[in-house]
């Protein structure tokens, strides 16, 4: 299928850090991530009320694999 891919949001974090941080674990996994700011925490510094969320993107047929891959484990049945 060709054209424009879309892409879907798998995730909420709040800052710029915690936003690198999950771009960072998915495109290790080869997954392209977009990330998207809200535009007057980013240009003021603020991360209150809301101000400082970043929303996480993903392809649309990657969203669950994406989601799983960014879930705590909380389990004890992942890797040993």
């Amino acid at each position: 299928m060709a054209g424009k891919q879309e892409f879907v949001e798998i995730s909420r974090v709040q800052g710029d850090l915690h936003a690198s941080i999950v771009k960072s674990h998915l495109e290790s996994e080869g997954i392209p991530v977009l990330l998207k700011y809200e535009s007057a925490g980013r240009v003021f510094g603020l991360t209150v009320d809301g101000l400082g969320e970043v929303r996480v993107l993903v392809p649309q047929d990657l969203a669950e694999e994406a989601k799983r891959i960014i879930e705590p484990r909380d389990e004890g049945g992942g890797e040993e």
